[in-house]
């Protein structure tokens, strides 16, 4: 009995070590984000960018799927909806339509912008180009070729939405699909 009590003993001490390792090698990733965006942010201005609601959202150029430049920054002055998605994620194939009912129905009425930038890096611009046809999307779909955009924005689960202001503000940040409903909702406390 002894036995098995002193190996019960042991084995939750190792469960504890492996979670505490994992929290803090975490805490020293973020850490490391952090300070790769103040050095990046070292101007001699400061500044308030970041992803934290309030915070300006980090301006960002990408070719769309039609061969166009934008950047989020094109956009400030209306309220922007910036998604993150893949051709092979269920959950961004069942948000789609969404989208695009609310595009269709309330988009240039409410000053909104839909950008739907797709994490390119896991996807081929087939795919893509397929993928808008099946779905009719009419609204923006910058491509993210090297992941780089989708990895500022901390897209690691997708979709990944941000919602932001007419000042290029950050006001949420919507992890999962949205439905009409939600989108409706998030973008009626938009400024």
């Amino acid at each position: 009995m002894t036995k098995k009590l002193f190996g019960l003993v042991i084995l939750a001490a190792l469960i504890i070590i492996v979670i505490v390792t994992m929290v803090k090698n975490n805490m020293d990733q973020e850490k490391s984000i952090d300070n790769e965006q103040l050095g990046t942010e070292m101007t001699g201005v400061a500044s308030s960018e970041g992803l934290n609601k309030g915070n300006t959202a980090p301006d960002f150029e990408l070719t769309t799927l039609d061969g166009k430049k934008v950047k989020l920054s094109d956009y400030q002055g209306k309220k922007v909806i910036l998604n993150f998605w893949a051709t092979w994620c269920p959950p961004c194939k069942a948000e789609m339509p969404h989208m695009q009912n609310y595009y269709e129905d309330f988009a240039e009425q409410e000053n909104v912008e839909i950008l739907a930038v797709n994490l390119t890096s896991g996807d081929s611009a087939d795919k893509v180009d397929d993928f808008v046809r099946d779905y009719g999307l009419t609204f923006p779909i910058p491509m993210d070729v090297e992941g780089a955009v989708g990895q500022t924005f901390e897209a690691i689960t997708i979709p990944t939405s941000y919602m932001i202001d007419t000042k290029g503000r950050i006001q949420n940040k919507i992890v999962g699909p949205m439905d009409d409903q939600m989108i409706e909702d998030f973008v009626s406390k938009l400024e």
